[in-house]
């Protein structure tokens, strides 16, 4: 009787979420914290850490907009064409290659990026998270969400997710995915780096979810991803430098 309870109260929500034919746009505001980044570096020392801080100035923090295009079998996330703070440079960085579009109905992904200035094409079947589910609840963007846990044993991330039970999509920014709602918010190493929802446009898509095209980069699966990563950490835990740079944090 108690197993036939839980079935009903799970599937009556993403019944009628799925009627509403729910398609829209999550924006996404990222905040880098170069400070916090540098201190989770545990190989770094404190000549290091300084020195790399040096080279940032005053400025500690950095914000961006993401987007996150979806309907009830697809995502498509991206960099938003629209600012999160004014600039005061005179002039402007190259846009990189960057997007992860998945199809949950297939179970595939397929994405690009730009690794140490060289742009590769990740084209593999869906891949798994262990998420641990905790109990602890907060708003974000008006609803409330349920927190998850996991760690990035590679690069000593330990990242918390808040996931959104009343919108029951297994999607969520950057290459995570896979909890009983949308992710409306991650913080990477308490506040090392915090991406959270702050809009969700529900409206009909047009080609926000079409695949880019015309992209030139090496086609690679996930295992190969995966490998670049783990290299590239040890090398620059080897020589003492932050890993974070030439790679997506």
């Amino acid at each position: 009787m108690k197993k036939i309870i839980i079935l009903v109260i799970i599937s009556l929500p993403i019944f009628a979420f799925s009627q509403q034919n729910m398609e829209g746009t999550v924006r996404y505001l990222i905040t880098h914290n170069w400070a916090k980044k540098l201190m989770a570096v545990e190989y770094l020392s404190k000549q290091q850490r300084e020195k790399s801080m040096y080279m940032w100035g005053n400025r500690s923090e950095w914000k961006e907009y993401y987007l996150m295009h979806f309907n009830l079998n697809e995502s498509k996330y991206e960099e938003s064409e629209e600012k999160a703070e004014r600039s005061n440079e005179t002039y402007n960085w190259r846009k990189e290659t960057f997007f992860i579009k998945r199809n949950y109905q297939k179970m595939a992904t397929y994405e690009g990026y730009e690794i140490l200035g060289k742009t590769y094409i990740v084209e593999d079947s869906l891949y798994s998270y262990d998420w641990k589910i905790q109990n602890d609840l907060k708003e974000v963007a008006g609803h409330i969400c349920m927190k998850a846990f996991l760690e990035d044993t590679v690069k000593k991330q330990k990242i918390v997710a808040w996931f959104a039970q009343d919108i029951p999509l297994p999607m969520g920014p950057e290459r995570f995915h896979g909890l009983p709602g949308l992710i409306l918010e991650l913080d990477y190493n308490d506040g090392a780096m915090l991406i959270t929802a702050d809009k969700i446009d529900y409206k009909k898509l047009t080609t926000e979810l079409d695949t880019p095209k015309k992209l030139k980069g090496k086609k690679i699966k996930e295992f190969d991803y995966q490998s670049l990563i783990q290299k590239h950490v040890a090398e620059k835990t080897k020589s003492e430098e932050p890993w974070f740079w030439g790679v997506r944090y």
